[in-house]
This record gives structure tokens, C-alpha cells and sequence, in this order.
């Protein structure tokens, strides 16, 4: 008898498949002597439409909401229809008694696999395969472990109710605001208060009136001393005359050092990454996107088995992995690592709470290196910085806290007082392995620092005598809070409890794209249509404790602490109540994007919007599905005066050249206009293939060069 192994990716079972000694391979499957391995290709069974329920729901209409199903029904997904059959009819055979879960080792990839067994009615007995790495010797050793199957059914009542909920709330509100206000307005429980963190923090900046402040420093000749008020602390002077008067007073007096308070500090090793934390660090240091992060950093799981599982919640690793610490170290020394992990290499690891801590691990630990030996010069531009950083942060978690005195002068000056400060580093400890010089200390947030901490302060003694040189008066305005970016908006997300590690990029992803908000720049701006759905939407929705309720109570399910029918319960109940506080609202949506233009169709104005080729002109009725490019193509037909390339548009007569800089038109002639718009379609390519750079270039290319020419010369 054999073992069927379902895995969520071809590339995964071809790796699986190998260890396994399955060398024969099937356009479905991989085949050996005890094993068959197969795979979905991400989720192959889905929760059904609701127009599966009852067709009358094709047609979005307010009176048909909500939508309750008593039970949530299951179907397949008609892209990977063809890979599901293939699962199905091999689940019949015979000679295959047990059944393997390999999909990724967390929630989603419970469900992935659940799913499937049950559209397949697999009733024979399953067990899970649970690594954390791809590398050989992980697969053998996980199924050299295999756990009962049932020993995850509390994930995968986790995972259900997740997804359960997620089609709920967000088909029936999203659905409630389209009908209502007949736009495409989405809503969901965790998109919709990421979206109003940002709406709101747009409302701070847009209410934020700037202060001009002053500040007050004297050179001293060695260093540099602030003026603090001796009441509230605050170097800031809000008041003009009293700042002009300090300096004043200040300029050019004697006075003495009070007091010298030397402490040394440290800052310990950094933990090593769980997802949110290295997207944020890879958002600040090099720009990725969250997505970015995400997609780069399966490649190094999945392909390059250079680290462990990607999509963790923990930054911490368990006592079993201390013994292969040593060997990851020592295959990830090569390059420019080589020196670097040398010292850790030749001596015990030092192995503290901040590295090792079992009770902070739940279904996966920190990410890691896999101490498989590459060379570098395989990995892209991209891959390289994240497993730069990886490494780095891996390697850090073995050196000890940086070390530095810090150094407080308070001294007085004509009865006032004026502070400094500095510090001087006595061992480098971890920010060797990055060669840094700064005093941030990575775990925490970044605030605003006195400007006089970096400098170097002489040694001082208590009623050393000094003389101001110069009083400066240091001019300056209050600040708004700072726009999101990918970075903080993570840390908001992750605060909050806001989604998992691994849906939080697609949460963002799907604001982009829902054009509800926009980049600009590192900034992340919620759109005209962004701030217009959060005042649609109920602030229940929009709040952010709601759903961090709902997330803490997915994980105690998962825990076996919580009650899928209670939770699944509370969340129909809330979608009603929803759908009838959307249907009672009195409010009104005007589409931010309305053009002065309207449709040829049927009269209403057009909307401009982006897609994935540009920008376009849709028509504003949902009736009507009038659309058009708003930017035509270019092409290398020149305008008769700039000589610059002209663009292609369809007006009422037809379609004709345009050219952008001097608005100089040109009608083009003998074209036809039957057929429709696939017809129009169809004459839009040719034309742009007659006249663009996309031509292909084959062979012949002076000859189609001389024809062009003499084409011009005949017009």
C-alpha cells in the first residue's frame, strides 16, 4: 500500500518528491515505491458564491441582503478544476491507504488541504507533516515525525471561521455600500479600520496648524548646551520676545558646570525577524513594499532553501534547535560572512532568554538561516538584501549588547541653566556584525532625539568654569504626525491586531488596488474614495478594537479555548446588523474621480481610473459598461510640428492622432467602423502595431524600415 502526499505547490511536491525517491513523474503527480505526491495550486476549493445559493443573487440588490447561509457550501474553483479532478481520481485508487498533509505549515494551509479531503470525502486516516524548512534534511526528518492528522483540527476550526467570517462581513457589507451608493465600494473586517488608521491620521495632518518654536543653544567652545525650561523640561520657546530675551541675557556670560552624571548603558542584541518585523525592516532600509517582502522571501524558502518558514508570528527559537545553531552558522559563512561568523564558530554560543524561549514559539519560530551553502552570486539583486539582512540579524543574536557611557552636563549660566549630553561607545558588541556607529536600538520605535546627543563632551569636572562664545536662537515649527508608510502602517496593523503576518501585505495590496488608497513616494495616502467609504461605513466596522476582538478569538479557537459556533454565531448576527445600519444611513457618495466628460452611450459622465495598463475612462452608471483609455497609446507617428510621437484616441468621428505638447489632431482615414468594439479593439492593435516601436523586429528589419519610410513619403 501506498501514502498520497498533498502539497500546495508544484514546486513543493517536485522537492518532497525527490527526498521521497518518487521518480515517476505524471502531469498530475509524482509516483515512487511507497509514496504519491501531488499538489494544489494554492486554494483548489473555495466557499461558494452566493448566485450558488440562488441565481436571484447575480444581480447585487439591497432588499436580497444579507446573505446568511444556515451552512457555508464548498465548491470548486473553476480555474484549478482540472488539478482538483486529478486529486479526486487519484483519491480512489486502491493502493493508497493513508493521506499526508504537507501545505505550508499554518492556518491557511490547514484550510488549503481541508477543504479539498472534504469535496474528495477522503475518510481513510491522515496525518500532518509540520516543518519548518524545505531543506532535505527537514523533509526527512518531518516525515520521519509525522503527527495525527486530528491534532490540527482545532487549526483548522480557526481557519473556517476566518474564512467564514470574511465572507459575511465583507461580501454582505461590501455589497450593502455598492447597491446603496452605487459605487464599487469593498469593505471588510480587517481592510476597513486599516483603511480608517489612515484616514484618520489624514484628518491629524489636514487639522495640523504649524507653531514656530525656538531653542536656545550656547557655545561653550568644547561643546554645545541647550536651554531647558526649569519647569516643564521643554527646550521649546513658543513665545518670541522670551527667546530673544534668553539670548540676550545669555550672550557672552561666564558661568560653571553644576553637576557631571556619567552612566554607562547598553543595548542589547536585537531579536531575530518574525515576518512583520523584517517587511518593516526591509520597507525602511531598501523601499520593498510589505508584498514585495512576502514574495521575495518564499523564494528564499522555497527555492534556495536558505531560510526557515517565512510566515511567523514569533521572533524567538525553541530549545530543540540549539544544537543546530553550530551547523547553521558554519554553512552560512561564506563570502563576506565568512569573517563575520569566524569568532562564533571557534567558540560555545552564547545562549540567552532573547534567543531561546519556548513559550513565545506557538506554530513556528523566528525566521533563520537553514545553513545551506549557496553561492551568492545565484541569488538576484533583491534576494540578496533580504538574506543580507536575515543573516546579519541571525548573527547578531550571538554577540553581546553594545556598550557606551553616557555623559550629562548641567551648567549654569547668568541663573540659568543649560543641559548637554553625549556618548562614546566602549564596545561595539552586535552593531560590529553591521558596522554601525548610531545608538538606535532596533527593537523600538524611533523618536525625535536631542539634537546635541552625538557630540563628544570633554572630560569635566563639577565648577569647571565656561564662557558662552555665541547664544544662537534656533528657529523652528512644529510638525504633523508623519504620513504612513509601509513600515509604520505594519506596526499599526500588527498593534492592533489587524490581520496575520501572512495576510497583512495583501490587506495593503487590496487597498491599492481598490484604489481606496495610493503611494506616493514611501507614503501611503488614503484617495478621495478611501476617505468617502470610511464615513459610509459603520464606525463599528471601522474600529480597530472589533476586529482584534475577532483575531484574539480565531486564536484561542485554534488553542482550544473558544468556541467555533459561538464565534460563527456572533459574526452573522454582526453582518446583519451591518446590512441594515448601511440600508437605514442617510448618507450620499459623490465619486471623486467624475470627469467633464460623459459617455457616448448613454449620457452619464465618465470616471477616470487606474488599471494595471494606465489610466481609463468608465462610464459612472453601473448599467452601462462603457470604458476607454484616458491616456491613448503612443506611437511613432510624429506631429507635422514638434516632431514629437502622437497618441492614438477614439472620439465621435472616429479615431485620430493626438499630439500632447502643442494639441495638434489628426484624423485617421479609411478605417473601418463596423463590427462593434471587438472589431474596434481589433483596428486600435493593428493601428498601433502600424505605427509602434512593439513591432517585431525580425530579419528583414531594413526592408520594413525602407517600407515605412516610403509609406511616409506617399502620405
Amino acid at each position: 500500500m501506498k501514502i498520497l502526499v498533498l502539497t500546495e505547490k508544484p514546486s513543493v511536491a517536485k522537492e518532497i518528491a525527490r527526498v521521497l525517491g518518487c521518480n515517476q513523474k505524471q502531469k498530475h503527480h509524482h509516483e515512487g515505491a511507497k509514496y504519491v505526491v501531488t499538489w494544489a495550486l494554492g486554494h483548489l476549493v473555495t466557499l461558494a458564491e452566493p448566485d450558488d445559493y440562488d441565481p436571484k443573487y447575480k444581480t447585487w440588490n439591497l432588499e436580497d441582503l444579507p446573505i446568511i447561509p444556515e451552512r457555508m457550501k464548498l465548491k470548486v474553483m473553476k480555474e484549478t478544476s482540472q488539478q482538483y479532478r486529478a486529486i479526486e481520481q487519484l483519491s480512489r485508487r486502491g493502493d493508497l491507504a493513508e493521506l499526508v498533509i504537507a501545505t505550508d505549515a499554518g492556518r491557511e494551509g490547514e484550510l488549503v488541504a481541508r477543504w479539498i479531503m472534504e469535496l474528495i470525502r477522503w475518510k481513510k486516516p491522515f496525518k500532518r507533516l509540520w516543518i519548518s524548512s524545505q531543506t532535505d534534511q527537514a523533509i526527512r526528518e518531518g516525515f520521519a515525525q509525522l503527527k495525527p492528522g486530528t491534532d490540527y483540527n482545532r487549526l483548522y476550526q480557526a481557519a473556517v471561521c476566518r474564512s467564514e467570517a470574511d465572507w459575511l462581513i465583507g461580501l454582505n457589507v461590501t455589497r450593502a455600500l455598492t447597491s446603496k451608493f452605487g459605487a464599487s465600494l469593498s469593505a471588510g473586517r480587517v481592510q476597513t479600520p486599516t483603511l480608517a488608521m489612515m484616514t484618520g491620521r489624514e484628518a491629524e495632518i489636514r487639522d495640523f496648524r504649524s507653531v514656530d518654536y525656538w531653542l536656545i543653544e550656547a557655545d561653550l567652545g568644547s561643546f554645545r548646551a541647550v536651554w531647558r525650561d526649569p519647569k516643564t523640561g521643554d527646550t521649546r520657546i513658543f513665545d518670541r520676545e522670551r527667546a530673544d530675551a534668553l539670548k540676550a541675557k545669555l550672550q557672552g556670560q561666564n558661568g560653571k558646570i553644576l553637576h557631571v552624571q556619567k552612566t554607562e548603558k547598553q543595548i542589547p542584541h536585537p531579536l531575530a525577524y518574525d515576518l512583520t518585523e523584517l517587511q518593516r525592516d526591509a520597507n525602511r532600509k531598501f523601499g520593498f513594499s510589505a508584498k514585495q517582502t512576502s514574495n521575495v522571501l518564499q523564494r528564499l524558502y522555497e527555492q534556495y532553501k536558505l531560510v526557515t518558514y517565512p510566515r511567523t508570528d514569533s521572533r524567538y527559537l525553541t530549545s530543540d534547535m540549539v544544537p543546530t545553531l553550530l551547523g547553521r552558522l558554519k554553512g552560512a559563512a561564506i563570502g563576506p560572512y565568512a569573517a563575520l561568523a569566524a569568532p562564533f564558530i571557534r567558540k560555545p554560543l552564547t545562549i540567552t532568554k532573547r534567543i531561546v524561549d519556548d513559550t513565545k514559539v506557538s506554530d513556528h519560530h523566528a525566521i533563520i538561516p537553514t545553513g545551506e551553502a549557496i553561492s551568492l552570486a545565484t541569488l538576484s539583486a533583491d534576494e540578496r538584501r533580504l538574506y543580507d539582512l536575515i543573516l546579519r540579524r541571525f548573527l547578531a543574536l550571538f554577540c553581546g549588547p553594545c556598550r557606551y557611557d553616557e555623559t550629562k552636563l548641567t551648567v549654569e549660566i547668568a541663573g540659568e541653566k543649560l543641559f548637554a549630553s553625549g556618548k562614546v561607545v566602549k564596545q561595539a558588541g552586535w552593531k560590529d556584525v553591521y558596522g554601525a556607529t548610531d545608538f538606535t536600538d532596533p527593537d523600538r520605535e524611533e523618536t525625535e532625539s536631542d539634537e546635541d546627543s552625538a557630540q563628544l563632551l570633554p572630560q569635566a569636572a563639577e565648577k569647571d568654569a565656561v564662557t558662552v562664545r555665541n547664544a544662537r536662537q534656533l528657529s523652528r515649527q512644529t510638525k504633523p504626525p508623519a504620513r504612513y508608510n509601509e513600515a509604520s502602517l505594519l506596526s499599526q496593523m500588527e498593534k492592533w491586531g489587524l490581520g496575520t503576518p501572512a495576510t497583512r501585505a495583501d490587506i495593503i495590496e487590496k487597498l491599492v488596488s481598490s484604489d481606496t488608497i495610493e503611494r506616493q513616494s514611501s507614503s501611503l495616502i488614503p484617495t478621495g474614495k478611501g476617505t468617502q467609504l470610511i464615513e459610509l461605513a459603520s464606525e463599528e466596522l471601522r474600529s480597530p478594537e472589533l476586529t482584534a476582538r475577532w483575531e484574539l478569538e480565531l486564536e484561542r479557537i485554534s488553542k482550544g479555548k473558544g468556541s467555533m459556533e459561538q464565534f460563527l454565531s456572533g459574526i452573522r448576527k454582526k453582518a446583519a446588523e451591518l446590512v441594515d445600519e448601511v440600508k437605514k444611513s442617510s448618507a450620499a457618495y459623490k465619486p471623486h474621480n467624475l470627469t467633464g466628460s460623459k459617455c457616448p452611450d448613454c449620457g452619464e459622465f465618465l470616471q477616470e481610473v487606474k488599471g494595471k495598463r494606465g489610466r481609463y475612462l468608465v462610464c459612472s452608471s453601473r448599467e452601462c459598461s462603457y470604458k476607454r483609455e484616458a491616456d491613448g497609446q503612443l506611437t511613432n507617428h510624429r506631429c507635422p510640428q514638434c516632431h514629437k510621437k502622437m497618441e492614438i484616441h477614439t472620439g465621435k468621428s472616429g479615431k485620430y492622432f493626438q499630439c500632447r505638447p502643442c494639441n495638434v489632431v489628426e484624423k485617421i482615414d479609411n478605417e473601418s467602423t463596423g463590427g462593434g468594439r471587438r472589431a474596434s479593439a481589433k483596428v486600435n492593435r493593428q493601428l498601433i502595431e502600424k505605427f509602434s516601436d512593439q513591432t517585431q523586429l525580425g530579419s528583414s528589419l531594413a526592408d520594413k524600415l525602407m517600407a515605412a519610410l516610403q509609406q511616409k513619403k506617399d502620405e
